[in-house]
């Protein structure tokens, strides 16, 4: 099925499938960008810092393209969807809204460095693995997306990539730090390769391939990186539940209470 634009998509399934889709990629960059933005400050050194904020600044402008392309299907005004819907409306990961580490960025932050560079490198993968499936999308509007999206991701990968790889290969307290990194994120990070309920209405309808395909290129990826560690991949879990089903974590609610702090105080304005 190809679709032109947003005015010909008349198959309500096929709809319902694009716009699942949609909210789970926006909502995933959305939420994963923010809390990288919450390092701002405190990486480990200043080009990393810069480098970082960088990346955030390409994922959160990636999460506004699907947010557009949302608006583009009905969906609400694109700050709206982003800013103005409460936790129980998203669809993003659990593993992604989780903090950094105990304490604020305001207040005596302890942030885990390896968390952060585990969960990056994860994500980073999985999410070159859907844009490049989502490359062939037969919507076109969200194939164009894709292409623009790849050409940001390639360098966000190799960065996650590399501090992965040294990090992993060093000895003492930095490989056990990243070892248990590991442990904590394969424990939910199932649910960043779930595509929910509407998983196989969206491969069938062409918009990306499925679940198990996803995972298996995942699988693929990474593994040979774990095994130039002399490491084995944990198995994959799901553990708090299923974040495309609208579970989420108390981590939630606070990251988009803070988010959305400003835009709530004037809706209305133009931003």
């Amino acid at each position: 099925m190809t679709v032109s634009n947003a005015v010909e998509v008349k198959d309500e399934k096929y709809k319902t499938a694009l716009v699942e889709l949609l909210y789970q990629l926006a909502d995933d960059d959305f939420i994963i960008a923010y809390r990288g933005s919450e390092w701002l400050g405190l990486a480990p050194h200043i080009e990393e810092d810069v480098a970082f904020s960088s990346i955030n600044q390409d994922t959160m402008g990636h999460a506004a393209m699907f947010y557009r392309l949302l608006e583009d299907l009905g969906e609400g005004e694109m700050n709206s969807l982003a800013h103005a819907r409460g936790a129980d409306e998203r669809r993003n990961a659990i593993i992604l809204e989780e903090v950094n580490g105990s304490g604020t960025y305001l207040v005596e932050p302890n942030y885990d460095w390896a968390f952060a560079v585990v969960r990056n490198y994860f994500y980073a993968q999985a999410k070159k693995i859907k844009i490049e499936s989502l490359k062939n999308a037969s919507y076109q509007p969200l194939a164009e997306a894709a292409v623009k999206v790849n050409m940001e991701l390639y360098y966000h990968l190799l960065h996650w990539k590399t501090w992965f790889s040294q990090l992993m290969n060093s000895n003492g307290e930095a490989r056990k730090r990243m070892m248990n990194a590991v442990e904590k994120t394969v424990a939910d990070f199932a649910g960043v390769l779930s595509l929910g309920d509407q998983g196989e209405e969206m491969a069938k309808a062409g918009l990306i391939e499925g679940e198990d395909m996803l995972v298996m290129r995942w699988k693929n990826a990474v593994e040979p990186i774990f095994e130039s560690s002399n490491l084995s991949l944990p198995p994959l879990e799901m553990q708090r539940g299923n974040g495309r089903n609208k579970v989420h974590t108390a981590d939630l609610e606070q990251a988009i209470g803070t988010l959305s702090e400003v835009y709530n105080s004037d809706p209305a304005a133009a931003w």
